[in-house]
């Protein structure tokens, strides 16, 4: 069945392709020859520009989308092909500005190594970066279009700066392969049940690594709809941090080898990593929504009328409750204000 499809569909592509360029010679031709009516070599100049152009689109296409010549991936560093691996990684790999032997004419392995690890270090620092950012996305806009989008534009922002730090000359191609390589490795892009929680574990981890009751208030009232939030939160940046830490393994393989290890080393680091983002980002969001309750209860409060004369008991008593209330509110505002 599959086959059968991609038979059709690729006879259908050239058959849509050809038909377009019949087309186009036809109206080339067609001006050409009114451009003849009015000098008798604007056509041909017209005709030989065109031609010329579409060359150059054809030829500049292929340049962008070819993949660029690499040797093949080693088995182990004691494969043959293992040397031409790594001077093939010490040409395209650019040098890093903190390497202590950057202008280095004769790379080795050990320099390559050392290079390797200083550009990972700025890898990181751009994943944790943008897995901060996801973290809010997530909280604050879960299960909206808006949120989907600018999540999945940030973990492909993430991906293609890894790329960026790791290549000298950038490829479409190989950064769509890359892009391919790192979706395949992220949960449920090929769904398999006994894989699901060994992903979720970091997200609960991290989401009780805290007593969130106590960082709101109102406590037990207000947490499910924090832990809600928190959990949208942390598991957008879980993703972010995974799809980074697995480019850059990909992006710093030596052998097949480290191929094996690449899901589950990304699994690891990316966990420690969503701790530390959920470390900086709990107080955030937490703050934000005390004073975001405390601000709506003040303006719940606002719509109590003040006593009028002739007024009963009870709407007297109402009144002072909210009047009395609204000062309390302000007292915690100001005095978290002068603690921060």
């Amino acid at each position: 069945m599959k086959r059968k499809a991609l038979v059709f569909l690729g006879s259908a592509l050239a058959a849509l392709l050809l038909l377009l360029g019949v087309f186009a010679l036809n109206q080339l031709a067609a001006f050409g020859a009114l451009l003849s009516t009015l000098h008798p070599y604007a056509g041909y100049a017209f005709l030989a520009f065109s031609g010329a152009l579409m060359l150059f689109a054809i030829v500049s296409g292929f340049r962008f989308f070819s993949t660029a010549p690499h040797p093949p991936l080693p088995l182990n560093e004691t494969a043959k092909n293992f040397p031409a691996w790594i001077a093939f990684l010490c040409r395209t790999l650019p040098a890093h500005s903190m390497h202590p032997e950057p202008l280095r004419k004769e790379k080795d392995l050990r320099w390559l190594r050392a290079n390797l690890k200083l550009l990972e270090v700025d890898a990181i620092n751009k994943t944790k970066q943008i897995a901060t950012k996801n973290f809010f996305v997530g909280a604050f806009a879960q299960n909206t279009s808006y949120g989907t989008t600018t999540s999945l534009r940030n973990i492909l922002k993430t991906v293609w700066n890894i790329y960026k730090i790791h290549h000298r000359t950038h490829n479409a191609m190989e950064f769509v392969g890359l892009v391919r390589s790192v979706y395949r490795c992220l949960p449920l892009s090929d769904f398999r049940r006994e894989d699901i929680p060994a992903h979720i574990k970091p997200i609960i981890q991290s989401s009780f690594s805290n007593t969130l009751s106590s960082l709101l208030p109102g406590g037990n009232l207000l947490t499910p709809f924090f832990m809600n939030l928190f959990l949208a939160g942390a598991t957008n940046t879980y993703l972010t941090c995974l799809a980074g830490m697995i480019a850059i393994r990909h992006c710093q393989m030596l052998s097949e080898e480290d191929r094996r290890e690449i899901t589950q080393q990304g699994m690891f680091e990316a966990s420690f990593m969503l701790k530390e983002i959920v470390r900086e980002c709990n107080p955030v969001l937490s703050v934000t929504i005390s004073n975001s309750v405390k601000k709506a209860g003040i303006e719940s409060l606002d719509t109590v009328q003040a006593p009028s004369v002739g007024s009963n008991i009870a709407q007297d008593i109402v009144s002072h409750l909210a009047s009395s209330l609204k000062s309390i509110i302000r007292e915690n505002i100001s005095v978290e204000k002068n603690d921060e």
